[in-house]
């Protein structure tokens, strides 16, 4: 009986397909994701296939054959599935085997068996080996045979390409229990920690990758998540920084070697230069130096050199900085202010590089925590994100019905109704006009919802109006008095980073209370008296809410019907 017969057989692992690097893993009888090494002792297995005399090599041996053996070797084609020739971008197959128009889809001429004649392989069939070897690395691994997944995808992969990585999937043995996005499954290997404590939080997974940039705003709220905005760019990647390293090794060869000529314009040696870069860049994430050493790079001349993390850093300084702007306008795009983001997770294999952490711990307020190697003991390795969230939803669904799965994943359940603004309380007592806004319920909270927050009312006591009311996020501005005229002259001479900084404005999250849903009075309050408020939001959007002493007895119930209730979004 298959496992789609028959739930119990499911072996179910986890699965991220990138562009540059894919990774496996499962989860232990402990709940734990574990990454799985390749037969060659990867975690971080290079998603390049290549041919020698019809031999196929996978992985870091596949990756080795660049230099030898470029065109038999397939690399960077992740993103080509399920896409139209005209529509695809082909700039990172420079150095290996480039695509081709193949009917209504995309394919590669490789010479894949022992003859000397190339073949036309399809992006659909490639894919289906890349994944037939992941596959046969975690059975032997686990010592089972592995017959379904969950597999991250990027954000923008459209339907056509689920499609067709679904149907490459199933041609590799593949059972998909569900593609879950890769910035969601990031965020769920931090959550799903023993230690991790579920808090209502807005959060960035900024992922600079191999071949692009992918940054996602995602509202955590009581565990469930919703992607607020999302932006991808092509031009800001880990390729422009190994760039940056292959430019300058390049031109230290060059001095050394005037009459060589410029390895960059050599087939090979740019190759080469490619790889030891990458090596360089890997090694500079760990050390504060590292050294460049190519055998034979141009006209048998061999090259050695080092660097130290400073150079690196400054020669990057404009692709890092790119990087944060990309962050930035994410977080507009999804109509927050950074003062609204609570975490930043850096993720993909270049967020091992310390700057990039550091340069967005910059450009953020300090109450937002950035989550990288570099800036947090604890954090994950931001290359084995994905997989281990995917690993996580693996073993959650792997026991359910195929079709309570797709049901789970069906538009209609997906795409549940939210509220637009948060939902609090104002205390007002005595001669005050208006009291201070709690908020209760987050904005872009899932519904139904239900919560409850203990509140502290005026100190004094007495009667006290509790009203229950929509509130929006308010970045206040406050710019500093300008200088008395004697303190201005005498400041005349300072320099204009100091004036810069006197007349840095102060940015603070305040709330602004929108409409006022229901009003309640408690009265008799005793003095420093606190008071439970429960809120309870239906999918309809009618809210039904309680107002009651603590300690005391009763309580005063509001109950609004959907339409007049709270506002709402899907």
């Amino acid at each position: 009986m298959s496992a789609q017969q028959n739930p119990a057989q499911r072996v179910a692992i986890g699965i991220s397909f990138g562009n540059s690097y894919s990774s496996i893993a499962f989860t232990s009888g402990e709940g734990r994701a574990e990454v799985i090494a390749n037969e060659d002792g990867d975690r971080q297995i290079p998603s390049i296939l290549s041919y020698v005399s019809g031999e196929e090599l996978h992985g870091t041996q596949a990756k080795a054959q660049l230099v030898r053996n470029p065109r038999n070797t397939v690399a960077y084609f992740r993103d080509f599935l399920g896409q139209e020739f005209k529509s695809i971008d082909p700039s990172p197959c420079h150095q290996s085997a480039h695509p081709v128009p193949q009917e209504s889809t995309v394919a590669f001429n490789i010479r894949d068996t022992p003859e000397e004649k190339e073949n036309t392989v399809t992006i659909s069939e490639i894919t289906t080996r890349h994944l037939k070897r992941l596959r046969n690395s975690a059975s032997d691994y686990l010592g089972k045979s592995v017959n379904s997944a969950v597999i991250t995808v990027p954000t923008n992969f459209s339907d056509a390409q689920k499609e067709a990585l679904n149907k490459a999937a199933k041609e590799a043995g593949i059972e998909v229990l569900q593609f879950i996005n890769e910035p969601v499954a990031a965020v769920l290997a931090y959550d799903a920690r023993p230690d991790a404590k579920l808090a209502d939080k807005i959060v960035v997974v900024a992922d600079l990758g191999g071949t692009r940039s992918d940054i996602a705003v995602i509202a955590s709220r009581g565990g469930i998540y919703t992607l607020l905005a999302t932006h991808h760019d092509y031009e800001v990647s880990g390729f422009q920084l190994d760039q940056v390293l292959i430019d300058y090794f390049a031109k230290e060869f060059m001095k050394k070697n005037k009459s060589a000529g410029d390895p960059r314009e050599n087939e090979r040696a740019l190759a080469k230069l490619k790889l030891e870069s990458e090596a360089v860049k890997k090694a500079l994430s760990i050390g504060t130096s590292a050294a460049f050493s190519v055998e034979s790079l141009l006209n048998g001349i061999d090259f050695t050199a080092t660097i130290n993390r400073s150079r690196y850093e400054l020669l990057a300084i404009k692709q890092i900085a790119a990087f944060t702007r990309l962050v930035a306008h994410a977080v507009e795009k999804a109509q927050l202010d950074p003062l609204d983001v609570s975490e930043i997770i850096v993720a993909g294999g270049n967020a091992h590089t310390p700057k990039v952490a550091s340069a967005l711990s910059a450009a953020f307020p300090e109450t937002t925590k950035v989550i990288a190697p570099s800036t947090s003991p604890t954090a994950i390795n931001p290359s084995e994100l994905a997989v281990r969230g995917a690993a996580i939803q693996a073993s959650l669904i792997q026991e359910f019905e195929l079709e309570d799965i797709e049901q789970s994943t069906h538009p209609m359940v997906t795409v549940t109704p939210h509220l637009s603004h948060a939902v609090g309380v104002l205390c007002i007592s005595g001669e005050e006009s208006h009291g201070i806004f709690h908020p209760i319920v987050d904005a872009e909270t899932p519904l139904p919802v239900r919560r409850s927050a203990i509140i502290a009312t005026p100190k004094e006591g007495g009667d006290v109006l509790i009203k229950l009311a929509e509130g929006a996020r308010h970045i206040k501005v406050t710019k500093p008095e300008p200088k008395p005229k004697e303190e201005k002259e005498k400041d005349e001479d300072d320099s204009d980073e100091d004036e810069d900084e006197s007349e840095e404005e102060i940015r603070e999250k305040t709330w602004k209370v929108g409409k006022i849903l229901s009003e309640a009075a408690l009265r008799g309050l005793q003095k420093g008296a606190k008071v439970e408020v429960q809120v309870n939001i239906g999918a309809d959007l009618s809210v039904n809410a309680i107002f009651r002493e603590v300690g005391g007895k009763g309580g005063v119930r509001g109950i609004l019907q959907g339409q007049k209730g709270v506002n709402g979004s899907a």
